[in-house]
Protein backbone atom coordinates (compact mmCIF):
# COMPACT_ATOMS: atom_id res chain seq x y z
CA UNK A 1 0.00 0.00 0.00
CA UNK A 2 1.28 3.15 -1.04
CA UNK A 3 2.42 5.87 1.98
CA UNK A 4 -0.23 8.47 2.86
CA UNK A 5 1.75 11.82 3.44
CA UNK A 6 -0.47 14.59 5.19
CA UNK A 7 0.52 18.46 4.77
CA UNK A 8 -0.94 20.06 8.07
CA UNK A 9 -0.58 24.01 7.32
CA UNK A 10 -2.24 25.21 10.18
CA UNK A 11 -3.01 28.20 10.58
CA UNK A 12 -0.12 29.43 7.99
CA UNK A 13 0.53 30.53 4.43
CA UNK A 14 -1.22 33.91 2.40
CA UNK A 15 -2.27 32.96 -0.96
CA UNK A 16 0.68 34.02 -2.86
CA UNK A 17 3.21 31.74 -0.78
CA UNK A 18 0.75 28.84 -0.13
CA UNK A 19 -0.19 28.82 -3.85
CA UNK A 20 3.90 28.75 -4.76
CA UNK A 21 4.24 25.97 -2.34
CA UNK A 22 1.31 24.00 -3.94
CA UNK A 23 2.46 24.59 -7.57
CA UNK A 24 6.02 23.60 -6.57
CA UNK A 25 4.93 20.11 -5.15
CA UNK A 26 2.40 19.69 -8.17
CA UNK A 27 5.46 19.70 -10.04
CA UNK A 28 7.67 17.68 -8.03
CA UNK A 29 5.05 14.84 -7.78
CA UNK A 30 4.61 15.26 -11.72
CA UNK A 31 8.47 14.22 -12.25
CA UNK A 32 8.46 11.30 -9.39
CA UNK A 33 8.09 7.89 -9.77
CA UNK A 34 7.69 7.85 -6.06
CA UNK A 35 4.39 6.05 -5.21
CA UNK A 36 3.38 7.74 -2.29
CA UNK A 37 -0.28 9.57 -1.76
CA UNK A 38 -0.02 13.32 -0.75
CA UNK A 39 -2.71 15.94 0.54
CA UNK A 40 -2.32 19.12 1.72
CA UNK A 41 -4.83 20.97 4.24
CA UNK A 42 -4.37 24.22 4.21
CA UNK A 43 -5.75 27.35 6.16
CA UNK A 44 -10.08 26.85 4.44
CA UNK A 45 -9.94 30.34 3.00
CA UNK A 46 -6.97 29.28 0.90
CA UNK A 47 -8.85 26.07 -0.34
CA UNK A 48 -10.16 27.16 -3.91
CA UNK A 49 -6.56 28.93 -4.50
CA UNK A 50 -4.84 25.01 -3.58
CA UNK A 51 -7.38 22.98 -5.70
CA UNK A 52 -6.69 25.33 -8.70
CA UNK A 53 -3.02 24.93 -7.61
CA UNK A 54 -2.53 21.22 -7.67
CA UNK A 55 -4.90 20.85 -10.94
CA UNK A 56 -4.54 18.08 -13.09
CA UNK A 57 -1.83 16.48 -10.73
CA UNK A 58 -1.76 13.33 -8.24
CA UNK A 59 -1.72 16.08 -5.19
CA UNK A 60 -5.14 15.88 -3.18
CA UNK A 61 -6.81 18.59 -1.04
CA UNK A 62 -7.95 18.58 2.67
CA UNK A 63 -9.72 20.29 5.08
CA UNK A 64 -8.43 21.03 8.58
CA UNK A 65 -11.23 20.52 10.44
CA UNK A 66 -15.48 20.38 9.86
CA UNK A 67 -18.24 21.28 11.55
CA UNK A 68 -20.91 18.10 12.29
CA UNK A 69 -23.92 20.17 10.77
CA UNK A 70 -24.24 20.32 6.58
CA UNK A 71 -25.52 23.34 6.95
CA UNK A 72 -27.20 26.32 9.74
CA UNK A 73 -26.31 29.04 12.54
CA UNK A 74 -22.52 28.40 13.29
CA UNK A 75 -20.29 31.15 12.55
CA UNK A 76 -16.60 30.59 11.59
CA UNK A 77 -17.43 26.89 10.88
CA UNK A 78 -16.99 25.51 7.54
CA UNK A 79 -18.84 22.38 6.23
CA UNK A 80 -18.11 18.74 5.36
CA UNK A 81 -20.06 19.31 2.02
CA UNK A 82 -18.98 22.91 1.40
CA UNK A 83 -15.33 21.27 1.29
CA UNK A 84 -16.74 18.25 -0.47
CA UNK A 85 -17.82 21.57 -3.19
CA UNK A 86 -14.81 22.91 -3.34
CA UNK A 87 -12.67 20.05 -3.97
CA UNK A 88 -11.32 18.76 -1.19
CA UNK A 89 -11.36 14.69 -0.57
CA UNK A 90 -10.29 14.59 2.55
CA UNK A 91 -10.79 16.32 6.10
CA UNK A 92 -8.56 16.18 9.29
CA UNK A 93 -11.03 15.63 12.52
CA UNK A 94 -10.11 15.69 16.19
CA UNK A 95 -6.30 17.65 15.84
CA UNK A 96 -5.16 17.95 19.42
CA UNK A 97 -4.92 21.80 19.04
CA UNK A 98 -8.86 21.12 18.03
CA UNK A 99 -9.37 19.19 21.44
CA UNK A 100 -6.99 21.86 23.28
CA UNK A 101 -8.19 25.06 22.02
CA UNK A 102 -11.42 24.16 21.45
CA UNK A 103 -12.55 22.04 23.94
CA UNK A 104 -14.10 19.43 21.23
CA UNK A 105 -14.90 15.52 22.81
CA UNK A 106 -14.88 13.02 21.13
CA UNK A 107 -18.40 12.42 20.41
CA UNK A 108 -17.98 15.54 18.69
CA UNK A 109 -14.86 14.21 16.60
CA UNK A 110 -17.40 11.13 15.43
CA UNK A 111 -19.76 13.50 14.55
CA UNK A 112 -17.40 15.14 12.45
CA UNK A 113 -16.16 12.24 10.59
CA UNK A 114 -19.44 10.74 9.94
CA UNK A 115 -20.36 14.26 8.54
CA UNK A 116 -17.48 14.11 6.36
CA UNK A 117 -18.05 10.27 4.93
CA UNK A 118 -21.97 11.22 4.56
CA UNK A 119 -20.55 13.71 1.39
CA UNK A 120 -17.77 11.74 0.32
CA UNK A 121 -14.47 12.87 2.11
CA UNK A 122 -11.62 10.63 3.84
CA UNK A 123 -11.61 11.46 7.72
CA UNK A 124 -8.19 11.44 8.90
CA UNK A 125 -9.25 11.32 12.47
CA UNK A 126 -6.73 12.24 14.80
CA UNK A 127 -5.35 10.50 18.40
CA UNK A 128 -2.92 10.93 20.77
CA UNK A 129 -1.56 11.89 24.27
CA UNK A 130 0.10 14.63 26.16
CA UNK A 131 3.17 14.32 27.86
CA UNK A 132 1.18 14.37 31.32
CA UNK A 133 -0.50 11.35 30.44
CA UNK A 134 2.02 9.74 28.87
CA UNK A 135 4.26 10.00 31.88
CA UNK A 136 1.30 8.26 34.35
CA UNK A 137 1.09 5.33 31.79
CA UNK A 138 -2.03 6.32 30.22
CA UNK A 139 -1.11 6.93 26.73
CA UNK A 140 -3.20 3.73 26.00
CA UNK A 141 -5.92 3.75 27.95
CA UNK A 142 -6.75 7.41 26.38
CA UNK A 143 -5.70 6.49 22.91
CA UNK A 144 -8.12 3.49 22.78
CA UNK A 145 -10.64 5.77 24.44
CA UNK A 146 -10.82 8.28 21.87
CA UNK A 147 -10.59 5.12 18.97
CA UNK A 148 -13.58 3.64 20.52
CA UNK A 149 -15.30 7.11 20.55
CA UNK A 150 -13.99 9.31 18.01
CA UNK A 151 -13.74 6.80 14.85
CA UNK A 152 -16.74 6.96 12.86
CA UNK A 153 -19.71 4.55 12.38
CA UNK A 154 -19.53 2.43 9.30
CA UNK A 155 -16.18 3.41 8.24
CA UNK A 156 -13.79 1.67 6.14
CA UNK A 157 -10.22 1.40 5.23
CA UNK A 158 -11.15 3.21 2.45
CA UNK A 159 -12.44 5.98 4.13
CA UNK A 160 -10.94 5.94 7.28
CA UNK A 161 -7.41 7.11 8.08
CA UNK A 162 -6.11 7.46 12.12
CA UNK A 163 -3.41 9.71 12.53
CA UNK A 164 -2.00 9.12 15.42
CA UNK A 165 0.39 12.34 17.08
CA UNK A 166 1.70 11.87 20.73
CA UNK A 167 0.57 15.50 21.78
CA UNK A 168 3.89 16.27 23.16
CA UNK A 169 5.80 16.08 20.12
CA UNK A 170 3.75 18.40 17.81
CA UNK A 171 6.24 21.09 17.04
CA UNK A 172 8.59 20.34 20.11
CA UNK A 173 11.29 18.26 17.87
CA UNK A 174 10.49 15.33 20.36
CA UNK A 175 9.85 11.74 18.92
CA UNK A 176 9.15 8.51 20.55
CA UNK A 177 11.61 5.85 19.88
CA UNK A 178 11.05 3.92 16.85
CA UNK A 179 10.07 0.53 18.96
CA UNK A 180 7.67 3.00 20.81
CA UNK A 181 6.00 4.16 17.11
CA UNK A 182 5.89 0.44 16.04
CA UNK A 183 4.24 -0.42 19.89
CA UNK A 184 1.61 2.06 19.81
CA UNK A 185 0.60 1.92 15.49
CA UNK A 186 0.18 -2.08 16.44
CA UNK A 187 -1.79 -1.36 19.62
CA UNK A 188 -4.41 1.56 17.57
CA UNK A 189 -4.72 -1.41 14.76
CA UNK A 190 -5.80 -3.52 17.65
CA UNK A 191 -8.26 -1.36 18.98
CA UNK A 192 -9.86 0.16 15.57
CA UNK A 193 -10.43 -3.70 14.78
CA UNK A 194 -11.83 -4.42 18.24
CA UNK A 195 -14.16 -1.20 18.28
CA UNK A 196 -14.86 -1.00 14.52
CA UNK A 197 -13.98 -3.84 12.70
CA UNK A 198 -10.81 -1.72 10.91
CA UNK A 199 -7.97 -3.72 10.61
CA UNK A 200 -5.75 -5.19 7.17
CA UNK A 201 -5.70 -1.88 5.33
CA UNK A 202 -6.66 0.42 7.78
CA UNK A 203 -3.63 3.58 6.98
CA UNK A 204 -1.94 4.80 10.09
CA UNK A 205 0.17 7.70 10.39
CA UNK A 206 2.32 9.24 12.42
CA UNK A 207 2.46 13.02 13.19
CA UNK A 208 4.72 14.73 15.73
CA UNK A 209 8.30 16.43 15.10
CA UNK A 210 8.64 14.16 11.37
CA UNK A 211 11.30 16.17 9.21
CA UNK A 212 13.35 14.42 6.43
CA UNK A 213 16.13 13.41 8.66
CA UNK A 214 14.22 11.52 10.90
CA UNK A 215 11.32 10.24 8.15
CA UNK A 216 12.83 7.06 6.23
CA UNK A 217 13.04 5.18 9.75
CA UNK A 218 10.07 6.07 11.11
CA UNK A 219 8.02 5.52 7.43
CA UNK A 220 9.86 2.00 7.28
CA UNK A 221 7.68 0.68 10.42
CA UNK A 222 5.67 -1.89 9.30
CA UNK A 223 2.39 -0.57 10.68
CA UNK A 224 2.78 3.32 9.78
CA UNK A 225 1.08 4.27 6.68
CA UNK A 226 2.04 7.09 6.20
CA UNK A 227 2.84 10.93 7.87
CA UNK A 228 1.18 13.87 9.01
CA UNK A 229 2.99 16.58 8.82
CA UNK A 230 2.68 20.32 9.95
CA UNK A 231 5.96 22.63 10.02
CA UNK A 232 8.24 20.21 7.88
CA UNK A 233 4.97 20.70 4.94
CA UNK A 234 5.56 24.75 4.85
CA UNK A 235 8.62 24.16 2.31
CA UNK A 236 8.92 22.28 -0.82
CA UNK A 237 12.17 21.51 -0.25
CA UNK A 238 11.39 20.00 3.40
CA UNK A 239 8.33 18.49 2.62
CA UNK A 240 9.29 16.79 -0.55
CA UNK A 241 12.66 15.23 1.46
CA UNK A 242 9.81 12.90 3.50
CA UNK A 243 8.28 12.20 0.33
CA UNK A 244 11.66 11.13 -1.23
CA UNK A 245 11.87 9.28 2.37
CA UNK A 246 8.92 6.47 1.55
CA UNK A 247 10.15 3.44 1.43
Amino acid sequence: MSKLIVGNWKMNCLAEDGTALARGLAEKVKQSSKPSDLALCPPAPLIPLIVEATKNSAVSVGGQDCHWEGLGAHTGDVSASLLADLGCTHTIVGHSERRSDHGETDAQVKAKAEAALEVGLVAIVCVGETEAQRDAGDAEIVIGGQIACSLPTGGTPDTVVIAYEPVWAIGTGRTPSLNEISAIHGFIRGKALESHGLGDGLQILYGGSVKPSNAAEILAIGDVGGALVGGASLTVEDFWGIIESCP
